[in-house]
C-alpha cells in the first residue's frame, strides 16, 4: 500500500529527494480511506512543516529528536530489548522475514528501523500489515506519546499507525509536555573523559587549585 510507503518516507532523515515528493504524499495522505479525517489534517500538517524553511532546519530538528536518545528512536527492538542479545536475535528473525516475502534488505539500515518496517509493509497485504502493526501495537504507542509529550508534529504518523493497527489513537491533552534542554542532552550523552581531572580542583571553577 503506497500509504506505508509515504509514512516511511516522512519517518526517514530528511532529503531534499523527500522534500520534491512531499506534494504527491499529501495527495496520498488524502485519498487513503483508511484515514479519517482528524488523522489526515495531522499529518498534511506535518507535510507542510517538512516543505517549510530551509533543508538544514528540517534535519536539525529530526536528529533533536530522533537521534539524541531512547525514548524517541524510531529502531523498534530497542525499546523492546535495548542491547542485549535478545535484540540481534529478534532483528535475524525479522530480516528472515524480509528475504523469506523475496526481499533483501541493505547494509545501510537494520531490519527493525521503523521506516524500512514500513517500507516492508508496503508491499504486504493490507491484513498482514496490520497485524504486524497490532504486535508492535505497545513500542508504537511509547514512541508516539514520547513525540506527543514534546507536541511534535510527527506525532501524527504514530496515532496513524496506531489506529489503522485497531489501537485507540493517543489522548493529547493527557499527555503533559515537556521539553528537554539541549545542553542536559549534550551532557547525558557526552563521552567520559580518557583522563581525570586534577587531583586539587577549584570546587566553583574546576580550575586546578593554587
Amino acid at each position: 500500500m503506497l500509504l506505508f510507503k509515504a509514512f516511511s518516507a516522512l519517518l526517514s532523515y530528511p532529503s531534499e529527494d523527500m522534500r520534491e515528493a512531499l506534494p504527491e504524499i499529501a495527495d496520498i495522505v488524502r485519498a487513503a480511506p483508511l484515514l479519517g479525517a482528524p488523522r489526515r489534517d495531522d499529518l498534511l500538517i506535518l507535510i507542510d512543516e517538512l516543505g517549510d524553511g530551509d533543508l538544514l532546519t528540517v534535519e536539525e530538528r529530526y536528529v533533536d529528536l530522533f537521534d539524541r536518545g531512547r525514548a524517541l528512536s524510531l529502531h523498534l527492538f530497542e525499546h523492546l530489548h535495548g542491547e542485549s542479545r535478545d535484540r540481534g536475535e529478534a532483528m535475524v528473525e525479522l530480516k528472515q522475514l524480509y528475504e523469506k516475502a523475496g526481499f533483501e534488505l541493505t547494509a545501510r539500515e537494520l531490519p527493525d528501523y521503523l521506516p524500512v518496517v514500513l517500507e516492508y509493509l508496503s508491499c504486504r497485504d493490507l491484513a498482514e500489515a496490520r497485524d504486524m502493526l497490532a504486535d508492535c501495537g505497545q513500542i508504537l504507542g511509547t514512541i508516539g506519546r514520547s513525540l506527543v509529550a514534546r507536541r511534535s508534529r510527527y506525532a501524527a504518523v504514530l496515532q496513524a499507525l496506531l489506529v489503522i493497527a485497531g489501537e485507540s489513537p493517543i489522548e493529547v491533552d493527557k499527555v503533559p509536555p515537556v521539553k528537554e534542554r539541549m545542553e542536559t542532552l549534550d551532557r547525558e550523552w557526552a563521552e567520559q573523559p580518557a583522563f581525570g581531572s586534577p587531583a586539587s580542583t577549584d570546587p566553583a571553577t574546576g580550575a586546578p587549585a593554587a
